[in-house]
């Protein structure tokens, strides 16, 4: 039996209103670019991200209490950029890139994310609340 490649460099080709919706969602978003720079590596726990842990490792632009962090890590994978990590036993509390994700990441890599306009953080307001599928 041959041996599987598991690093395929495979890509995905998604819609442009896709990667614009996630763009947008990461952009506004209250998590910095070093989160998900470690994301691209390994999956990062909650517990890790929220209150003074994720603030103080710079993952976070201030504190967030666990609700808080959870509500918009959810947001994250309903866009297409995160998942939730799941081992023998079922769903934990931890988080990793999808391809998408991914792919954004990797565009960001060496640069600082643009600052969201009050139009994105109106637009990605709208959509989150509504949770509309577009």
């Amino acid at each position: 039996m041959p041996p599987v490649d598991s690093q395929n460099p495979k890509t995905f080709v998604y819609p442009p209103s896709t990667i614009e919706r996630a763009d947008r969602s990461l952009i506004c978003s209250p998590f910095n670019p070093s989160l998900f720079e470690v994301m691209r590596h390994q999956s990062v726990s909650l517990s890790a991200i929220a209150l003074e842990n994720g603030f103080k490792q710079g993952y976070t632009q201030r504190p967030l209490s666990e609700l808080a962090c959870d509500d918009a890590l959810g947001w994250l994978i309903q866009v297409g950029v995160l998942r939730r990590e799941v081992d023998g036993q079922g769903i934990t509390d931890s988080f990793r890139l999808t391809p998408l994700g991914r792919q954004l990441i990797e565009q960001y890599q060496g640069k600082n994310w643009r600052t969201p306009s009050w139009r994105d953080r109106l637009y990605n307001g709208v959509i989150r609340w509504l949770r509309l599928p577009f």
